[in-house]
């Protein structure tokens, strides 16, 4: 059994787990599945990881998905160029016939290289094409990949803790859903989110923390809002509440909403809040 293979994870200081949640995260790293986070931007999924890698004080390597990525970046990368310059100026201390000191290790292979048992936090996979992502589950299935350059076969040291985050964006392949423990994070309810603001702020005026979360519910309500805010956009909100000397709570109640900005991050929003918001307040 490696290390922390028998630890659990249940919670961390700024990070509120449910119960479901829990039991999913905890019976992945038992069973040694992945587990596929899917939710709306905002929800918690990448810092999860973050969290199971503090509390559980595992290094975390974060492979950030992009639509073009091949599946050999992320395990490894041959730098011819940097050979064929050595071989050409001789003036490098690599030993050029050696192929292995031009090997620099992607996202996974350092995941599989490391000493110590890691969180492998792959983001946003449904960027990736389906070969990609079937692909990818193959290597992590077999926890080894080869090396073509050098016919060598790496191997995981230990099996990391591997957290995939969709925001949902293109459907994933069945084959993929079949090989993943899944969980959807839902947006917090507005208990969930006392909670959640209670820990960010532990002194906050019980009055402003109230006023500023029905007022996020009721802004996140309006139609036609492209980019709704998430939690984070929320935390930031209460700072900029908490750092203006001359807001009071009370004036979110008469419809004042001030750093709109700061809630969202796309011009029409902005502009369609701003309008329903001065029309709420003309009557």
């Amino acid at each position: 059994m490696t290390k922390h293979q028998d630890a659990r994870f249940q919670g961390a200081h700024k990070y509120v787990l449910d119960p479901e949640l829990s039991s999913i995260v905890n019976i992945s790293m038992t069973l040694e599945m992945p587990l596929l986070l899917k939710g709306e931007p905002g929800t918690g999924k990448t810092m999860l990881a973050h969290a199971i890698a503090d509390t559980l004080d595992m290094p975390l390597i974060i492979l950030n998905v992009k639509s073009s990525m091949k599946l050999v970046e992320a395990l490894y990368q041959y730098d011819t160029l940097t050979r064929l310059n050595d071989s050409r100026f001789g003036d490098s201390t690599r030993d050029v016939s050696n192929i292995d000191e031009y090997i620099k290790m992607g996202k996974i292979g350092q995941a599989f290289c490391a000493e110590k048992r890691t969180v492998l936090l792959i983001d946003e996979i449904d960027k990736a094409d389906t070969d990609f992502q079937d692909d990818m589950l193959d290597v992590l299935d077999q926890m080894q990949f080869d090396i073509i350059e050098t016919d060598r076969t790496i191997s995981a040291i230990h099996r990391p803790v591997i957290i995939i985050t969709s925001n949902a964006k293109k459907d994933l392949s069945d084959p993929f859903l079949g090989r993943c423990n899944f969980h959807h994070i839902a947006f917090p309810e507005p208990k969930m989110m006392r909670k959640i603001i209670q820990i960010h702020f532990p002194a906050i005026d019980s009055k402003l923390a109230e006023n500023a979360i029905n007022a996020f519910y009721a802004v996140r309500d309006i139609d036609g809002i492209e980019k709704k805010p998430a939690t984070r956009e929320l935390i930031n909100w209460i700072r900029a509440l908490q750092a203006d000397p001359d807001f009071r709570a009370g004036d979110l109640l008469k419809g004042s909403m001030p750093f709109l900005g700061v809630l969202f991050k796309k011009s029409p929003d902005y502009e369609r809040t701003q309008n329903m918001i001065g029309r709420r307040k003309r009557f």
